[in-house]
């Protein structure tokens, strides 16, 4: 399993590389979003762990640059780190791309254990390729990462695909909140605040038109296909 580190602390990104190394990844690291870029094409790593805050640019500009990118660019996890703590800015790290976001500082654990998580799910949704999955006019292609409604695609990113996927998985039950967090985020949602939760729900419910997620005050969140 190859990783990209990108992050200009030098002793952070070599603390961080002899971790991972010790956990059997083959680790590279950069200093710059210009050196990263070029990492980037010749390593073609299986995930990225990208610093925000870069000498030469932001690291959302480099998320966005490879998600958007034809080819192996929009499979790649991207784990960002940051020392930006602020909601908006991790809303905005997400959304350009990120399936997880730390802000600094973290434990390395902690990292280690994002990360297993992430590369997880993503060999989970592999294994989902070639099906559908529908609830009433709601369609989701698990192939290719789309979600319809009503013959409608609709633009989410791919933690709101995740999200949608689970609950509708679950139609007609009631999800507590830490089997969400702990599905979607993290074990146990342990490090991930439950703000973050009800952010994406918010989202998805504007993006679908109806509320078809109900909100269980107190307990968590039920899809309800007869919405």
């Amino acid at each position: 399993m190859k990783l990209l580190i990108i992050e200009d602390d030098t002793g952070l990104n070599r603390g961080i590389s002899f971790a991972l190394e010790q956990e059997g990844y083959e680790v590279t690291g950069a200093g710059t979003l210009e050196e990263g870029y070029r990492l980037f094409e010749k390593e073609a790593p299986d995930a990225v762990i990208l610093d925000l805050n870069l000498p030469d640019g932001d690291g959302m500009e480099f998320c966005r640059r490879i998600r958007s990118a034809p080819g192996a660019g929009s499979g790649t996890v991207i784990l960002m780190l940051t020392a930006r703590d602020l909601e908006t800015d991790e809303i905005m790290g997400l959304t350009s791309g990120a399936d997880d976001y730390i802000t600094k500082p973290f434990s390395v654990s902690v990292l280690k254990l994002r990360l297993k998580n992430i590369l997880n799910r993503k060999a989970a949704e592999r294994g989902s390729a070639g099906r559908t999955l529908e609830s009433g006019d709601v369609v989701l292609d698990l192939k290719t990462f789309r979600a319809f409604v009503d013959g409608r695609e609709l633009e989410l990113g791919r933690t709101e695909f995740r999200l949608l996927n689970y609950l509708m998985e679950n139609k007609n039950q009631v999800l507590l909140k830490e089997q969400i967090l702990q599905r979607i985020w993290d074990t146990g949602g342990n490090y991930v605040e439950e703000n973050t939760l009800s952010v994406n729900i918010s989202r998805l419910r504007k993006k679908l038109g109806r509320d078809r997620i109900r909100t269980v005050q107190g307990i968590g969140y039920l899809w309800k296909e007869d919405a």
